[in-house]
């Protein structure tokens, strides 16, 4: 798994390219949880354009990092275009709770940086 990150505007953006599972959640972790956590990161753009898979540890490292953009009082969107992984995703719940776009640039007048 790869990931890799921009901030832009007030949002953070991550995008997960391969797997997001139980082997490399603490990859996701180190990289993407620290930053929201001691940064003050209040805007959270994940970007599974590029995700092949994911399994409950990546479904519940995304709703950690979720629930630290809410008590922050901030935003956090998921960029999806891939119907395959939505459906994935709609069976863990995980869409009850968070937004989808299908391009980053649409995060901008979503979110207020």
């Amino acid at each position: 798994m790869k990931i890799l990150t921009e901030y832009r505007r007030g949002i953070l953006f991550v995008r997960i390219n391969g797997r997001l599972i139980k082997d490399n959640v603490k990859c996701l972790n180190n990289k993407v949880t620290k930053i929201v956590n001691n940064v003050g990161i209040t805007n959270l753009v994940f970007n599974f354009n590029n995700l092949k898979d994911i399994d409950n540890k990546g479904i519940n490292a995304i709703l950690y990092n979720y629930e630290m953009i809410k008590k922050k009082e901030g935003n956090m969107l998921i960029c999806l275009n891939n119907q395959k992984m939505k459906s994935k995703l709609n069976k863990f719940h995980l869409l009850r709770y968070l937004g989808i776009i299908k391009e980053e640039v649409s995060a901008f007048a979503l979110m207020k940086g």
